[in-house]
């Protein structure tokens, strides 16, 4: 293996790490056979020196590359940055007698998490200083906290790592005594029994880091008596633990991509969990408990779920005697709710919009008004049941995040706060427009796109798309401070809203999933070229974005479109999709089939090998890529794009340059710190700028 960087005269690009190859057959239960010749980088132990040797050879050979641009890599970090009221807090919210917020200080990383005793003019307690937290260390992330009823205790989970086995610890908040108690490798996912002396955690596989035990735990007791509370046997599903809006019961919350369970007990007095409704494949349902009924989430006979009641005095496990409440629309996908007194606060979708909805006790419903035609609503944090209030959240690509309150008897609407963009920003002078792009099948699929004032649709224009389209997860149009950066200097920004989300309903995610995969992809070509038809780009200056699942859309383009991207980013991409598919002891694998298909079977392996990145890297001119990951990520394991990028190093036959950058200290979320990850994103920001040749 040649991992020598340099050696190039002035003007040219160094020279790239080449890796070694050695011979490595992944075979299927069905007796197919692929030859993977990288497969020696996967380390699960992160220490083999070749691999590491190799990966820093990359980092080395991007630093090299991307020498040109670090005065621009500064300059962008510089605006970014210069955007952001360092000094900031969030909107308070009041639960049993106290105020809770989180605030910053100016120049530091990371939140500091208070609260106030009766009213904000109380004296501050620090609930936790996560910059002293963080200190000396390269990773760390606050996972949940949660304060015990009687509020004297804050049970936390924290991770300074990055590969989401987060630890418990418990602090007493009279005297700021943190207790020897400690517990590893779990959920950042707790809850206070009533008690306030047992904590309910998740325990996750040591291998495959699923959430595998719920157990309780006793202060002052060792890890190793925690008793067993309930375990999945089947690693399709995915775990959850939480307290109902009323506080009266405690719920373990099950679910696979297609089923889901709910099992509660009281939190006065805990004992078994029962099962409100068994399992059952494509029946879902969550249940939430206010005022001597259960509400409930369902797609029973309702593909885009409805809402149903059951009383206190029905019997738990017979859905049957479930009530209607709202009933299900072919158009309108309810995807949350939240309980009240007097009222029930919905959110909802409806032409691939989000908005909320109120239904009141005796039937009267209402929408909570936007002030825009393309924007994203959603729910806050609403803390406690009794209020005449809704807290929520608005946005869009041209509005900073906000957040009101609506009184629902008298339809007043406070604006709580607007999150500050410092500088010279003026929402004027951008544009947002909601377009429909036709698909090659057919499809209109929505497409948010924002631009500066005065951009002559001539087709000249840079571009970069962003797209996630996977897990039913939806790209809303959000602002961001970053992308302004680029609005500046004349560049439009879409996001394309591809089969695989969920943006236009339930339909829309399964349009998108195993074996209608491919439409998540040629819904992502097909948008940029009705983008550049449109005159909004140039057909040589368009870039990509994707990250994890849109990592994958990304290396799907990059074999299936090359000539439509100047430049391509994918971000810990899954790029491997069959081998890992096929290897049980990687995490989320066994989750993952009702999403991908399992490749065991010979129909779901075939339809996955023609489109997995990796496996079609071909010999053929690529864009320019920039491919990120973190060496600890947990989701996708760092060796699926340092295969990718090696194997595409040996086979590509343009001179586009291709920079893989791995942070050593992250996992899936990147570097921690509210300012680190900016020093990524202007990395690329700038590699992109130099490939679509958007001039300072």
């Amino acid at each position: 293996m040649s991992l020598a960087v340099g050696g190039a005269r002035a003007g040219e690009l160094p020279v790239p790490p080449v890796a070694a190859k050695k011979a490595h057959e992944v075979k299927a239960p069905h007796g197919a056979v692929r030859q993977d010749e990288y497969y020696w980088l996967r380390d699960d132990t992160r220490e083999n020196e070749e691999m590491l040797a190799y990966v820093k050879a990359e980092n080395a050979y991007a630093d090299a590359v991307l020498a040109p641009t670090k005065a621009l890599q500064e300059k962008l970090y510089g605006e970014i940055v210069g955007r952001i009221k360092q000094d900031d807090a969030t909107v308070p919210y009041r639960l049993r007698g106290y105020w809770y917020y989180t605030r910053f200080e100016t120049g530091k990383d990371y939140a500091i998490n208070a609260r106030r005793k009766g009213s904000m003019d109380a004296p501050e307690e620090i609930l936790f200083d996560q910059n002293t937290m963080a200190e000396g260390k390269g990773y760390f992330s606050l996972g949940e906290a949660e304060v015990s009823q009687d509020n004297e205790l804050v049970a936390w989970a924290e991770d300074d790592v990055g590969r989401r086995q987060y630890v418990l610890r418990v602090k007493n908040l009279r005297t700021g005594e943190v207790y020897a108690d400690r517990v590893e490798n779990i959920e950042p996912n707790l809850v206070w029994a009533d008690d306030n002396r047992t904590i309910y955690y998740i325990e996750k596989d040591p291998t495959t880091l699923l959430s595998k035990r719920v157990k309780a735990h006793v202060l002052g007791t060792p890890a190793s008596q925690d008793r067993l509370v309930y375990e999945e046997a089947d690693d399709s599903f995915y775990m959850g633990i939480s307290r109902t809006r009323s506080d009266k019961y405690i719920c373990i919350g099950l679910g696979s991509t297609v089923s889901s369970e709910m099992r509660c007990t009281p939190a006065a007095k805990p004992g078994e969990f029962a099962v409100l409704a068994p399992r059952q494949r494509d029946f879902e349902y969550e249940a939430d408990h206010l005022d001597g009924r259960w509400v409930i989430r369902t797609n029973w006979d309702a593909k885009n779920f409805r809402l149903m009641t059951m009383a206190d005095d029905q019997a738990w496990g017979d859905r049957m005697r479930w009530n209607e409440l709202v009933p299900h629309s072919d158009s309108v996908f309810i995807e949350d709710f939240k309980l009240f007194d007097d009222f029930l606060a919905i959110d909802e979708r409806s032409g691939g919009l989000r908005r909320l909805r109120t239904l009141t006790d005796d039937g009267r419903s209402a929408f909570v008004e936007s002030d825009e035609p393309a924007y994203t609503m959603g729910l806050g944090m609403n803390s406690e049941p009794g209020t005449d209030w809704l807290r929520y959240g608005y946005t869009s690509l041209t509005t900073p995040n906000t957040v009101y309150e609506v009184n629902m008897k008298t339809g007043e609407r406070k604006l709580l706060k607007r999150e500050p963009v410092l500088g010279e920003f003026d929402p004027a002078n951008y544009v947002t427009e909601r377009l429909w792009a036709t698909a090659r099948d057919g499809t209109k699929v929505p497409v948010s796109v924002v631009y500066r004032k005065g951009l002559k649709k001539d087709g000249s224009a840079a571009m970069l798309q962003y797209a996630y389209g996977s897990y039913g997860i939806s790209s809303d149009p959000r602002f961001s401070a970053t992308i302004l950066s680029l609005l500046d200097r004349g560049m439009v920004y879409s996001i394309a809203h591809i089969r695989g989300g969920q943006e236009m309903g339930r339909a829309w995610y399964e349009d998108g999933k195993l074996l209608e995969k491919k439409n998540t992809f040629t819904d992502f070509i097909d948008v940029t070229r009705f983008l550049v038809k449109e005159g909004y780009a140039a057909k040589d200056r368009v870039a990509g974005l994707g990250g994890s699942a849109g990592g994958l859309l990304m290396g799907a383009v990059a074999n299936m479109a090359p000539e439509d991207y100047a430049l391509l980013i994918a971000q810990v991409p899954f790029v491997d999709v069959v081998t890992t598919m096929l290897d049980e002891s990687i995490p989320l694998t066994t989750n993952e089939y009702d999403e991908w298909g399992n490749p065991s079977e010979k129909k779901y392996y075939d339809y996955m090998l023609s489109y997995s990145p990796y496996d079609n890297v071909g010999r053929k001119a690529y864009p320019a890529l920039f491919v990120g990951t973190g060496l600890w990520d947990s989701q996708v394991q760092y060796y699926e794009p340092a295969k990718w990028v090696a194997r595409l190093r040996d086979r590509k036959t343009d001179q586009h340059p291709l920079l893989f950058r791995t942070n050593m200290e992250a996992g899936h979320g990147g570097k921690s710190g509210r300012f680190r990850r900016f020093r990524e994103i202007s990395e690329y920001y700038a590699f992109m700028l130099q490939q679509l040749r958007v001039l300072e």
